[in-house]
């Protein structure tokens, strides 16, 4: 597993379960019983997945008797998300190079479509 936090998480995300885990998260803590329910796996799969996502401190698990209720922290997607966000900078103003880019050329080729006629 990845040591610094940005690489667990998002190699916890990579995982299209543990992305529904932390969709159904999102609504409020839920037990892995209830997690498990819409999966066709087994409570200890389901379990293994919950450990990822832990280690990557995306959820908390605690105890209140028999029941092990799990939390979503957003955290980790925020520092992800900020991370991301630079990215997003960088392809909006390629992006809008290529565009004026493409306008210069249509232009070019109105004007040379012109002096032909």
């Amino acid at each position: 597993m990845p040591t610094d936090h940005l690489s667990a998480t998002f190699a916890a995300l990579a995982d299209p379960t543990r992305r529904a885990i932390l969709a159904r998260l999102s609504s409020g803590e839920r037990s892995v019983t209830e997690l498990a329910r819409p999966f066709h796996m087994s409570l200890p799969a389901v379990s293994k997945h919950l450990r990822v996502l832990e280690r990557a401190r995306l959820i908390t698990r605690s105890r209140n008797a028999q029941w092990r209720p799990c939390r979503l922290k957003a955290k980790p997607m925020k520092e992800a998300v900020d991370w991301l966000e630079h990215y997003r900078h960088f392809w909006e103003e390629s992006l809008d190079r290529l565009e004026n880019y493409l306008d210069e050329l249509q232009a070019k080729g109105k004007k040379h479509d012109r002096h032909q006629k």
